[in-house]
């Protein structure tokens, strides 16, 4: 049995995180951190914990748990490490963007590893520190990582993809509330979102010669889940494609490729990506499917605590979806 520790726990994915750790065998959470809510039970801000838990949020801090979970904003967990010190036996897994990419990997001595684990599994097992990935990230990494090993992105891809409500945190503004999201659709951040530079670095650790990404997010009237599509040129037929896609993810817990085409309701709750492939004439069609708040944040981040911690690394995460 470990101790884990939650820092920014009133946010969707602090939330997630709370839920799930509540049901893992292996895990105890020692505390919840929050200056904003801290004495009050944790479900007031997340009422389905009502009679499941009796923790509060506190504004103190156990710097000898051994996991402890960033959920805090972006930009804010370079700061929170820098005021608060934990042991040198506690492992850190951050949910920021703040050490995805490798010049900003290495904070006072600490060297975060990329966490996604159908690429970085063996590095993720002998980490201290975990940088987990981005959801968009997350998403298009898993549609592309296959071609990429083999050498297969040379041409431009691109990349549509739609996400719920939550994608944007628990904070509402102009684009998040109801009268505004619902039945409405937008795109945003046009070839320029941030989670392009950790899908660059990924994708070229495996192929330096990449065609360059267009990506398009969007914003869906929905609140959970994403769905990417992406197409490129590809010279191969579609069964090779799709072998090509099953060695590739052989081994992965996860990640699952679909003979048939695949919708959100597969995946939402759950910790899993569903992928499936299209071969149309010269082109290739990848769609990938998670939930952005399990696969895309706080259940990938079990996902790899489990691996550090020598845990099967599907335990506490027999997460289930419906189709209605």
């Amino acid at each position: 049995m470990i101790t884990a520790g939650i820092i920014g726990g009133s946010g969707y994915t602090g939330g997630e995180l709370i839920r799930i750790l509540l049901h893992h065998p292996q895990v105890e959470i020692d505390f919840v951190y929050s200056t904003t809510r801290a004495g009050k039970a944790i479900s007031s801000a997340h009422p389905d914990v009502l009679g499941t838990t009796d923790l509060t949020f506190t504004s103190n801090v156990n710097s000898e748990v051994d996991v402890v979970f960033l959920c805090l904003g972006h930009g804010n967990s370079t700061k929170f490490l820098g005021e608060h010190q934990f042991s040198l036996a506690t492992k850190i897994i951050d949910l920021s963007n703040d050490f995805r990419l490798q010049k900003d990997a290495t904070l006072n001595g600490k060297n975060f590893v990329y966490g996604l684990p159908e690429l970085k599994k063996t590095q993720i097992q002998q980490a201290k520190y975990i940088a987990n990935p981005g959801c968009f990230a997350t998403a298009i990494q898993l549609a592309l990582l296959p071609l990429a090993k083999t050498g297969a992105l040379t041409k431009a891809v691109h990349i549509n993809a739609v996400t719920g409500s939550t994608g944007a945190g628990v904070s509402p503004s102009g684009t998040t509330h109801f009268s505004w999201r619902n039945n409405n659709v937008s795109w945003y951040k046009p070839f320029t979102h941030q989670h392009l530079g950790e899908i660059n670095e990924s994708l070229k650790s495996l192929q330096q010669n990449l065609g360059e990404l267009f990506f398009l997010p969007n914003r869906g009237n929905f609140t959970r889940g994403i769905l990417a599509t992406a197409y490129t040129q590809f010279e191969g037929s579609e069964a090779d494609v799709v072998q090509l896609y099953k060695d590739f993810y052989s081994e992965a817990e996860f990640t699952h490729i679909a003979e048939e085409p695949i919708h959100l309701k597969q995946v939402v709750n759950t910790n899993q990506c569903h992928v499936h492939l299209h071969k149309h004439n010269d082109t290739l069609l990848i769609t990938s499917a998670i939930d952005n708040l399990l696969k895309g944040a706080s259940g990938q981040a079990v996902q790899n605590m489990n691996l550090m911690f020598g845990f099967t690394e599907s335990e506490g995460l027999q997460l289930k979806a419906g189709v209605f």
